[in-house]
C-alpha cells in the first residue's frame, strides 16, 4: 500500500507538469487544446529516440519540450493566422501528431530497458518534486511580467487588451506554444520513468489534466497565480493517489481507468456546486428566521 502510494504521488508530480500546460490553456487563455493528446507522445518519442540514439537523457528532454513548443506554436498559428476555430486547430494538430509520432519512433512503441536514463542517478520523488517547484517558480514570475499579464488578460477579454493595442496573436500562440512545451516535456519524464514509449499513450491526457485542474481548484480554490498553479500540482497528485486507490476496489482494473477519471471529473465538478447551492439555502432559512423573530417581538410589526 505504502509503495502505491509511494508511486502514486510520483506519477502525480510528472503528470502535474502536463497539469499545468493545461491550466494555461483550459483557464488562462481560455482556450480549448486538443493538441495535449499529441503533444504529450511527441515529448515521449522525441526523448526516447534520441536518448536510444546516444544522447544524454536530460538533453533529450529539453529537445521534447522544444518539440511540444513546436507542436503548440503550429497550433497557435492555425487558430490566429489561419483563422481556423481553436478547437477544430486543436484536433488538426492532434490527428497530425499522431503520424508524425509514428515517424519519430519509427514504429508504434520503443523500449528504454538497459539505456540511459534521466532517474538512474537520482530517486524519482527527489527530481520530481523539484521540477515541479521550479516550474511552478518560472510560472508564477512568468505571470507577472508584461507578457504574462498580457497573456492573462487575452483569455479574460481578448476584444479590451486588443482595443489597448497589445497583440492578442502573439500572446495567443506563446501560451499554447508554453503549454504544450510543458505538455511535451512531463511526457518525456513519464518514457523514461516507465522506460518506454507507445504511440497511443497521449490518448486521454487532456482529460487528465483537466480533471487535475478541477480536483485541485475545487479543494484548494485559484484567487491568485500562485495559488491556482499550486492546486493545480496538488490536484494531479491527488488524481493519481484516487486512481490508485480505485484500482485496489474488488472489480476495478486498469482498463477502467477512462471510467474513473469521468467518475472523478464529475465529483469534482458536482461537489462544489452542491456546497453551493446548500450554503444558499442555510443562508435564506437565516434570513428568513430572522425576519419572523423581527416580526414576532412586540411591536415588531408596528410602524
Amino acid at each position: 500500500m505504502l509503495a502505491s502510494m509511494q508511486g502514486a504521488v510520483e506519477s502525480g508530480l510528472l503528470y502535474a507538469l502536463m497539469a499545468l500546460g493545461v491550466y494555461i490553456t483550459f483557464r488562462i487563455l481560455d482556450f480549448p487544446d486538443l493538441t495535449v493528446d499529441g503533444s504529450f507522445t511527441t515529448g515521449a518519442a522525441i526523448a526516447t529516440v534520441m536518448t536510444i540514439n546516444g544522447t544524454q537523457p536530460w538533453i533529450a528532454i529539453i529537445c521534447a519540450f522544444l518539440g511540444g513548443a513546436a507542436a503548440g506554436l503550429c497550433t497557435g498559428l492555425l487558430h490566429t493566422k489561419g483563422k481556423v476555430n481553436g478547437l477544430l486547430s486543436g484536433i488538426i494538430m492532434m490527428i497530425a501528431l499522431y503520424s508524425i509520432n509514428l515517424r519519430i519512433m519509427g514504429k508504434p512503441n520503443l523500449s528504454l530497458r538497459n539505456q540511459m536514463n534521466a532517474f538512474d542517478q537520482i530517486p524519482v520523488i527527489v527530481i520530481a518534486i523539484v521540477l515541479a517547484v521550479v516550474i511552478k517558480i518560472l510560472l508564477d514570475q512568468f505571470f507577472r511580467t508584461d507578457l504574462g499579464l498580457s497573456l492573462r488578460a487575452t483569455g479574460d477579454n481578448n476584444r479590451m487588451i486588443r482595443s489597448f493595442g497589445s497583440n492578442t496573436d502573439l500572446t495567443t500562440i506563446v501560451g499554447i506554444a508554453l503549454s504544450n512545451a510543458l505538455v511535451a516535456c512531463s511526457g518525456a519524464l513519464i518514457a523514461h520513468h516507465q522506460k518506454f514509449a507507445d504511440n497511443s499513450m497521449g490518448i486521454g491526457m487532456i482529460v487528465i489534466g483537466l480533471a487535475s485542474v478541477i480536483i485541485g481548484e475545487a479543494i484548494f480554490g485559484s484567487k491568485s497565480i500562485f495559488r491556482a498553479t499550486l492546486a493545480v500540482i496538488l490536484g494531479a497528485i491527488i488524481y493519481r493517489i484516487i486512481y490508485a486507490l480505485a484500482l485496489r476496489v474488488p472489480g476495478m482494473e486498469a482498463q477502467d481507468m477512462k471510467l474513473i477519471t469521468a467518475v472523478i471529473i464529475t465529483c469534482a465538478l458536482v461537489i462544489p456546486t452542491v456546497r453551493r447551492a446548500i450554503n444558499t439555502k442555510t443562508s435564506a432559512r437565516k434570513r428568513t428566521a430572522e425576519v419572523l423573530s423581527g416580526l414576532s417581538r412586540p411591536g415588531g410589526g408596528g410602524r
